[in-house]
């Protein structure tokens, strides 16, 4: 009995191996995929969710893959993140087995952009910039949906380090994050000086448009991974993160990359 137990421990050990080195080829496959296709300077992370990968794999359809590349460039802003969610997802396994992954049917998918506040700072050439959402007490006129960490959707706020007549003074301004087409505009519409009411410095009424124009700005022509539209930008745990969906579409796996 106590052999037998053994037996079936290591043989379950063993499917489990085979089960999970199976789905880390498949990723490998897949990333290799998007990274050539895409002209990325790294391999993006593939995740193929669900267990065992085996019988979806027999199948041809997965219920979940997700993909990130980091530090993508783009004409706008020196780096970004960009993420996909794939639902319902159908390869079959002979284009996982040969290579031959290149179009790939899809139920919903969900791709996102993510700018780090110190990316866009060199934008805005702002080098010090934080992002952060506005408080939840909305009598301060933002809106907001909760404190930094939070996703807010349209408000935000910009700090850092501008010039302020002849002196450089940390500020901080209330923001909107606006859909322009394919461009995000981020529009400054006053300054901020926090839940309390309190300033802890003084801008000139005359200097508050200069102040204001330094952190509006348009990111022309954003594209989503796949060629998706952007339907929604937010500020999330000190990024601005833009988003787009779509249902039952074709994705080319060559085109993670087509703006």
């Amino acid at each position: 009995m106590r052999t037998l137990t053994v037996g079936l421990v290591a043989l379950v050990a063993v499917l489990l191996a085979v089960d999970f080195g199976a789905a880390a080829y498949a990723e490998y496959r897949v990333s290799r995929a998007l990274r050539d296709g895409g002209d990325l300077v790294a391999d993006p992370d593939v995740t193929v969710h669900g267990f065992p990968f085996l019988t979806q794999f027999a199948d041809g359809r997965y219920s979940r893959v997700e993909i990130r590349a980091r530090e993508v460039p783009t004409p706008y802003v020196e780096k970004t993140t960009i993420e996909a969610t794939l639902r319902d997802v159908r390869i079959p396994p002979s284009d996982l087995v040969d290579g031959a992954v290149r179009t790939v049917p899809v139920g919903e998918l969900d791709a996102r952009v993510r700018i780090e506040a110190t990316d866009l700072g060199r934008f805005l050439d702002i080098p010090d910039l934080q992002v952060s959402a506005p408080p939840a007490d909305r009598s301060d006129g933002t809106g907001g949906s909760g404190g930094s960490g939070e996703t807010t959707a349209g408000a935000v706020v910009l700090s850092g380090t501008v010039p302020v007549g002849p002196v450089d003074t940390a500020v901080s301004v209330t923001a909107e994050l606006r859909l322009d087409g394919r461009g995000v505009s981020i529009v400054a519409t006053d300054l901020y000086f926090g839940p309390e009411g309190r300033a802890d410095y003084t801008i000139p009424d005359f200097l508050k448009p200069a102040v204001l124009g330094l952190f509006t700005r348009t990111i022309d022509e954003q594209q989503l991974p796949f060629g998706l539209r952007p339907t929604e930008v937010t500020a999330e745990g000190g990024q601005i993160v833009i988003e787009g969906e779509a249902d039952d579409v074709t994705v080319d796996l060559s085109e993670i990359r087509t703006s």
